[in-house]
């Protein structure tokens, strides 16, 4: 695989060993191997895992099942089957047939064809990988919607807090297709078939390091444009909470981990206690892999 080209993408952004380590999620010790070629043939997920920090494109394109080079001779990618007709189609023939179409090409036809045991979003025709989310991201999410259907049953509020994944058609064409961790649906005649057609009211997302960028930028532009009333961003890194309320002229709000955060939609009825948020991580506090107890 391409190392040499993400140690150049590296050297251009300036970062670290240490930068690359804590966006991309690999330990630090195997990020200075593969970048010391000490690692000459590193996995197939450590190579994504870096290539989505420093060379989206990179990713997009070994997950997607287009042609990658090793041993500097060009191979098919592997990529997963599809189920067609009952039967399961080869490896192969999926691969290639994905592997016709660039990033900005892609449909919801394309999506489906994807197993549903891995996880992406479709955003303008473009697919994004979605690695298995940090136990920490789900309690987070979990507790928040915790918090939101318990409010949602005391004081007999009509909209529907729903948790990942559940598929969003988000500008209900055939080219956006997002899973938000978390999401707020006030108009229940968009829950068709197995998606969600258009906007909810209110959408959160707990960034990873390999979503950050995507979900700051490329997803705060979207669900703005597709009407999303209300946006939540939510930092475990640095224990803040950002909050777009699109329907106020008075965004972003910042709030941190020691507050509780009204929820718009709710015209005030729900508030989110993030010490609690707080509380429950301090409670069960995660290891991270080789680390001794």
């Amino acid at each position: 695989m391409d190392i040499e080209r993400l140690k150049k993408r590296k050297e251009q952004l300036g970062y670290t060993n240490e930068e690359v380590a804590r966006l991309s999620g690999v330990p630090l010790s195997t990020v200075q191997k593969v970048f010391g070629n000490i690692t000459k043939q590193p996995r197939r997920d450590t190579v994504i895992a870096l290539a989505r920090v420093l060379d989206p494109s990179m990713a997009n394109r070994l997950q997607s099942g287009a042609p990658v080079v090793r041993d500097n001779k060009v191979r098919e990618a592997e990529f997963a089957y599809r189920v067609e007709r009952g039967s399961i189609a080869s490896p192969d023939e999926y691969g290639k047939k994905f592997a016709e179409k660039e990033q900005g090409e892609y449909t919801l036809e394309d999506y489906y064809l994807i197993p549903d045991d891995r996880r992406v979003e479709l955003i303008d025709g473009r697919i994004y990988d979605m690695t298995a989310p940090h136990a920490t991201h789900q309690m987070i999410a979990g507790e928040i919607y915790r918090q939101l259907s318990n409010c949602r049953i005391e004081h007999g509020v009509s909209c529907l807090p729903m948790i990942a994944p559940v598929d969003v058609q988000l500008d209900r064409d055939e080219k956006t297709m997002v899973q938000p961790d978390v999401l707020i649906l006030c108009d229940t005649d968009k829950l068709i078939g197995r998606c969600i057609y258009g906007a909810p009211e209110f959408v959160l997302e707990v960034l990873s390091p390999s979503t950050r960028s995507r979900d700051q930028i490329v997803k705060l532009k979207k669900y703005m444009e597709a009407g999303c009333r209300e946006y939540w961003v939510v930092d475990k890194e640095n224990e803040k909470v950002t909050v777009y309320d699109f329907g106020t002229e008075d965004w972003p709000k910042v709030w941190s981990f020691d507050d509780e955060v009204p929820v718009g939609v709710s015209e005030g009825m729900c508030r989110i206690d993030f010490s609690m948020v707080k509380d429950l991580l301090a409670r069960f506090p995660i290891r991270e892999e080789g680390e001794e107890k």
